[in-house]
């Protein structure tokens, strides 16, 4: 059995509270119906300036009664320590999601992704502090890894920051690492990769590539690639995303506090790659669907070339396995999509 079957088993008898930032977003809610599902106590604190009030309750469709029964919902900003204080009150774990995601945004709007990514996150670690929570999860990402070209991207050997949105969360980790040195803080950063899955939002200017191209293809659109798609990415799927969480809220391996970890699958798929996998499954549930060539333009400013993780450290001290690579999860993804598109 392995390190997550073992903790679910555990979750199942240990009711524990548990804090979502950013719980009607993306990795947020996916995180809340699958803590939900195990019988926890969850409390879900989130703006909607990114999430969606719709994700809520397509988890509230998804648990039984009494598990929805253990759900609370904090409407509020993590900007505001005061709320931040309130919401952190009784609870055991965070899992601190809450950001502006996107390079390109951070771009445009530095200053407010500064204030949703540092000032709130210094507002979270604060409260969780003040209030002796046992531990503080939080999402980093990939992005401090810059203008390194080391393959695979190995979590002590970061390059220099490409965006404003990989300052952000350069100074996550610096904080993180700050408040466990000052204060004796449990703070764990998780380095995402290219996460994706079922209620990723496809809309909007910054939507990340998985579900834009997918939602253009059932449009019947066309797909735009930055570059040449050659770009390589580590796409990770979302209930590895979860499990990680998970494993890094409750280890008891004292090594394994107050570190980052790359959370990804440990596999390069180009953007070509990519959009033949997404044409080729939607176009399997739904033969009608016409075949289209993508369409290339210049390359977007702030992207690196090549991402790929080494998940070594994440399997060696938090026991985390992926249990889906690209194929499996995108099977998922795109049958959630052809049928909520």
């Amino acid at each position: 059995m392995s390190a997550y079957e073992k903790l679910k088993a555990e979750l199942l008898s240990t009711p524990r509270t548990w804090l979502i930032t950013g719980a009607s977003g993306f990795i947020g809610s996916n995180l809340m119906e699958s803590l939900l599902k195990l019988n926890q106590t969850v409390i879900g604190f989130d703006n909607f300036s990114t999430g969606r009030k719709q994700n809520v309750e397509l988890v509230k469709a998804l648990v039984s009664a009494e598990q929805w029964s253990r759900f609370k919902f904090v409407e509020g900003d993590i900007c505001d320590l005061a709320t931040c204080e309130r919401a952190t009150q009784g609870v055991d774990f965070v899992l601190h999601q809450a950001a502006l995601g996107s390079v390109p945004r951070s771009i445009v709007e530095p200053i407010a992704s500064h204030d949703a990514n540092v000032t709130g996150f210094l507002n979270m670690l604060t409260a969780a502090r003040d209030q002796k929570v046992k531990r503080f999860v939080y999402a980093s990402s990939s992005a401090l890894y810059g203008d390194s070209p080391e393959l695979p991207k190995v979590e002590h050997k970061i390059g220099n920051p490409l965006s404003p949105y990989a300052a952000t969360k350069l100074m996550n980790e610096i904080y993180a690492d700050v408040f466990g040195r000052s204060y004796g803080t449990q703070a764990i950063g998780l380095r995402y990769f290219n996460v994706f899955g079922p209620r990723q939002d496809p809309e909007g200017a910054y939507a990340a590539v998985i579900p834009k191209w997918t939602d253009a293809i059932l449009k019947r659109q066309p797909v735009q690639i930055n570059g040449d798609g050659e770009t390589s990415r580590d796409f990770c799927f979302i209930a590895n995303v979860v499990q990680a969480n998970l494993l890094a809220a409750t280890t008891t391996n004292p090594d394994a506090v107050n570190q980052a970890y790359n959370v990804a699958v440990g596999e390069r798929t180009t953007l070509n790659q990519l959009f033949q996998s997404i044409q080729e499954g939607l176009r399997k549930l739904d033969p009608g669907l016409p075949e289209q060539n993508p369409v290339y333009r210049d390359f977007r400013v702030g992207d690196v070339r090549h991402s790929l993780a080494d998940i070594s450290k994440a399997r060696t001290l938090l026991g985390y396995e992926p249990t889906h690579r690209i194929d499996e999860g995108m099977e998922i993804a795109l049958d959630w999509y052809k049928k909520h598109c």
